[in-house]
């Protein structure tokens, strides 16, 4: 049996996808099964897709229970969405944000009609829009001042991050001892 008291330490040291993305949901139903109701989410992440990055948000977000996310490197792309979802968020002292615009691959020899291209172009502006919407009710800016640094590439130290709204408090100390700890890497 889970100890309800203490916080299940998940430690998602990976990018975002498909895998890493059902690896966390999977774990937190587990615990949530056996009575957990505190998790802290320790993320070092370069991102990943859209897709998986808002799903995981809006999971964490919607469990019963208090989810801490902790940065313990680097939170970047879309990996700062799922730290966005943290009631409590925190940072080691030596970690760094990235915000970037949202991309779009092509194939080699994709072909695109006017049409396809259209649908495209709107999935993009559709996931701009919901990341930026994501950041600016956590930090309390404007979803324009959150667009423009998406738009300009802006990376903030833990310090900056504060001031932005991203990271309540720096920490250097991770969880308690005793605490039981769930790896979520790369295969």
């Amino acid at each position: 049996m889970t100890n309800t008291q203490s916080p299940i330490v998940i430690r998602f040291f990976a990018g975002v996808n498909p895998a890493t993305t059902n690896a966390l949901q999977t774990a937190i139903d587990q615990k949530l099964a056996a009575g957990a109701r505190r998790f802290t989410l320790l993320i070092s992440s370069p991102g990943g897709t859209v897709l998986h990055g808002l799903t995981a948000y809006n999971y964490l977000r919607g469990i019963p229970a208090e989810v801490v996310t902790h940065n313990c490197g680097s939170v970047d792309s879309i990996g700062l969405v799922m730290f966005c979802a943290g009631s409590r968020r925190l940072s080691v002292p030596h970690a760094r944000f990235l915000l970037h615009g949202v991309s779009l691959g092509f194939g080699q020899n994709e072909r695109l009609e006017e049409k396809q291209l259209e649908e495209r172009l709107k999935g993009l502006q559709i996931d701009m829009l919901n990341i930026a919407r994501v950041i600016a009710s956590t930090t309390g800016k404007t979803e324009g001042d959150v667009n423009r640094a998406m738009l300009d590439r802006t990376t903030l130290d833990p310090d900056e991050a504060t001031k932005w709204g991203l990271v309540h408090d720096i920490e250097s100390t991770l969880f308690p001892a005793g605490s039981e700890i769930i790896a979520i890497q790369e295969q």
